[in-house]
């Protein structure tokens, strides 16, 4: 029979519903595998197994007609996201022993659900790449393959569903920190619609760049943590799409979109790179995939291209200038210190012309793929990349500018502000790694996405699989019913 980490989130929640499983046992068999393969995948920064334990006793005896579809579900929190009491790094030396007195809404909302944190994941430090190697905690690893970044900046929550220490995770997205993640491991990684999930209770906003999404092996799990993500929220500055008939989740099940024109590119917008074969085969195969199920899909232009970089790259310098401690600003890595050195010399007349430049070519790319319900196009512009790959040669400029290279793709939509999905459609043709594609939506057209994005999945035979690391920790046998024995 399955172990309880085989089990998808929702038959998780199912399971403790018909009294297979409790919570306690959920959280403990995960806690298990956390402490067994957590630093080897560079999962955590901080876990939090009492607090897991409370929350857990808490859930089972909550009553059962007030629970929700992932209620009692093990799950984990980025560590760039505001936690009350738990110690918060933003993936930094400079806030090693930083711990909020606040919630972020998304926390407050994950816990009002009765899913359980069983801590914070590890990420890039404030956010600033697309790798999460830092001085707080292990290299986010690949679970498929050590030697290759889990990415960034939700790298720890890649690494921790990829190994199954949990089945579903919170993270963010500011350029591609949900979508890169997931193509490298796997997964599905969800970027709302901007203002579909709430950013406060506090922050700036960041130009509507950012947003919390959810990080899951299925459609259907990602669409239950958004429908829990997904809480109006008085005061934000992005007015939130409307939640389809039954939520996001019910989309899901439906996976019925309609006949849909979908445009398809692999030309990469923020840089002019070669795109590995491995990349264009996933296209290809998701491409046909939705040509069998009836959809129309064309060849279009991208909407953006390179020329749309050094507007982004202004932007990206501005946000790396989150307050830091004058007496730690010596802590942080190299690359940190360079964005915000040159954010630091970017006027506030230079950034004004910027936005509404960058607004001008959003609009153009708009009428160049008008007449398209959905774009599809590679996820990033190679398959994997090895952990320490990217600071190589030490230089944090040309750091920056092999990430840029890597992800051409995902930060585009982050401007544009419309829902975007990597999906795990392919895999590489020497070790049969995993190769993601990313479909993009209309704004506010989330439900039209996830609805897609699982009649993909049906088609392709389902895609949660696992890595060899998921069988490296002995069965937990938490009860009788057959769930927690091993098939071994």
């Amino acid at each position: 029979m399955a172990e309880p980490h085989d089990l998808t989130a929702l038959e998780q929640a199912a399971a403790i519903t018909r009294g297979e499983l409790s919570s306690v046992e959920l959280v403990e068999h995960s806690l298990r595998r956390v402490t067994a393969l957590g630093d080897t995948v560079g999962a955590f920064v901080t876990v939090t197994p009492e607090l897991a334990r409370e929350a857990a006793r808490a859930a089972d005896a909550a009553p059962v007609d007030r629970r929700g579809p992932l209620h009692g579900v093990p799950t984990a929190i980025k560590d760039l996201t505001l936690t009350a009491g738990v110690r918060t790094t933003f993936g930094s030396a400079a806030f090693a022993d930083f711990v909020p007195p606040v919630d972020a809404d998304v926390v407050r909302f994950i816990k009002a659900a009765g899913l359980v944190s069983l801590g914070k994941t590890t990420t890039s430090e404030l956010g600033c790449s697309l790798y999460s190697e830092g001085r707080v905690a292990p290299p986010a690893r690949n679970p498929w393959q050590l030697a290759y970044t889990a990415g960034g900046s939700s790298g720890g929550a890649a690494a921790a569903v990829a190994a199954g220490l949990v089945p579903v995770a919170q993270g963010s997205d500011g350029g591609g920190s949900l979508r890169i993640p997931a193509s490298l491991c796997g997964l599905v990684g969800y970027k709302p619609s901007r203002g579909l999930v709430s950013g406060g209770p506090i922050g700036s906003g960041a130009f509507g760049l950012p947003t919390s999404g959810p990080l899951g092996r299925t459609v259907t799990d990602v669409a239950a943590l958004l429908d829990v993500m997904a809480v109006p929220v008085p005061g934000e500055p992005y007015l939130p799409p409307s939640a389809p008939p039954g939520g996001y989740l019910a989309a899901a099940r439906r996976a019925a979109p309609g006949r849909l024109r979908i445009g398809r590119f692999t030309t990469p917008m923020l840089a002019d790179e070669p795109v590995h074969p491995d990349c264009v085969a996933a296209v290809d195969r998701a491409a046909a995939l939705l040509t069998a199920a009836g959809h129309e899909v064309v060849e279009v232009p991208p909407p953006l291209g390179p020329d749309a970089w050094p507007l982004f790259e202004i932007i990206w310098y501005v946000l790396a200038l989150t307050p830091v401690p004058p007496h730690r600003e010596a802590e942080l890595l190299p690359l940190t210190r360079l964005l915000r050195a040159r954010g630091a010399d970017i006027s506030a007349g230079t950034l004004a012309a910027t936005l509404g430049e960058l607004q001008a070519q959003v609009r153009l790319g708009a009428r160049r793929t008008a007449g398209c319900d959905l774009l599809l196009c590679p996820t990033l512009a190679a398959p994997q990349a090895p952990v320490g790959w990217f600071t190589a040669d030490g230089d944090p400029a040309a750091d920056f500018d092999r990430q840029r290279r890597f992800s051409p793709y995902c930060a585009i939509f982050n401007v544009t502000g419309d829902p975007s999905v990597s999906l795990p459609l392919g895999t590489t043709t020497t070790d049969g790694l995993p190769v993601g594609v990313l479909l993009t939506g209309r704004y506010g057209d989330d439900a039209r996405l996830i609805a897609t994005a699982a009649q993909l999945e049906n088609s392709s035979g389902g895609w949660d699989r696992h890595p060899a690391i998921w069988r490296a920790v002995d069965s937990a046998n938490v009860n009788g019913d057959g769930v927690g024995r091993s098939t071994s």
